[in-house]
């Protein structure tokens, strides 16, 4: 495994397991088989509905509880200082833990600056050992580095071959806030899983093409999460750290950049929408 160290010295796992729209009902065995297989860091969030499955796996699971690293996210419903501040403890409980790794606040909506204080508070605390953002653009990660005692550690944001977050990762090196891929297949979308040049690459490595992605975010030094449900695929997604990349592979995955979002663009009035129309339906 390959680490980063945070601003404040906390180490991260470069790769990590996603349970993002994995079932209730299937999560825990896919947590304990991800932590079998060698995975140590996991990341859930509030709007998964599966902390608490998380929290029975890492239970079970056998492992000191300091060499897990453990990641949720505060959802947008639960924004505001007292809000966010009882639902962190909240998630800890469904955790199972009595301190989480790191958490993030899921969208940049609603009142994330109450619910980002309160982060700041826990921190001091020790109940959080770091604190962060997801979906955070550019523009929104610099006023909250700018306007908080404590600069968010990490932004968690969409990052794969069709859309490289370049400038994103420039602006988050200048302001030393570690950057963090979700979706880094792009849930296979336009066909990524059969892309001419990722095949090339792999062919060439005897490595899959979403063992080429983990590789290169590697390289970048971007935090990835993987997820699958089936253990082979979790043990090849792991497997990555045999092999590198050479300057010119790197570059031509440069040039699938398309600089534009597989899924939504948080900037975007009708993602606002959508994402409060969510937080309705849920509630109903």
């Amino acid at each position: 495994m390959e680490y980063v160290i945070l601003r404040n010295g906390v180490k991260m796992p470069k790769l990590g397991f996603g349970v993002f729209q994995i079932s209730k009902e299937e999560c825990e065995q896919c947590v304990l088989e991800a932590i079998k297989i060698g995975y140590r860091h996991i990341d859930t969030a509030q709007s998964y509905c599966n902390e608490e499955e998380v929290g029975n796996a890492i239970h079970k699971c056998g492992i000191p509880r300091e060499e897990l690293f453990i990641t949720t996210k505060v959802w947008i419903d639960n924004y505001g200082y007292e809000k966010a501040k009882q639902s962190v403890l909240t998630s800890m409980e469904k955790l199972k833990v009595d301190y989480i790794d790191l958490v993030l606040l899921h969208q940049p909506f609603n009142d994330y600056y109450g619910a980002y204080r309160a982060l700041q508070e826990l921190y001091k605390e020790g109940k959080i050992k770091a604190i962060g953002v997801s979906n955070f653009a550019p523009d929104r990660l610099a006023d909250m580095v700018g306007f908080h005692e404590i600069a968010p550690h990490v932004n968690q944001i969409e990052t794969n071959p069709f859309h490289q977050q370049i400038e994103a990762q420039q602006q988050m090196v200048k302001r030393n806030v570690q950057m963090e891929a979700w979706a880094p297949f792009g849930e296979g979308k336009q066909d990524m899983f059969n892309h001419p040049v990722l095949k090339e690459i792999g062919q060439r490595y005897h490595k899959t093409i979403a063992q080429v992605i983990l590789r290169w975010l590697m390289q970048r030094d971007i935090v990835a999460l993987a997820k699958s449900i089936h253990p082979h695929r979790m043990a090849e997604n792991i497997d990555i750290f045999d092999f590198v990349l050479s300057d010119e592979d790197m570059e031509k995955i440069t040039t699938l950049d398309t600089k534009e979002s597989l899924f939504f663009n948080h900037q975007n009035a009708d993602t606002v929408d959508m994402f409060i129309n969510l937080v309705t339906i849920r509630k109903n």
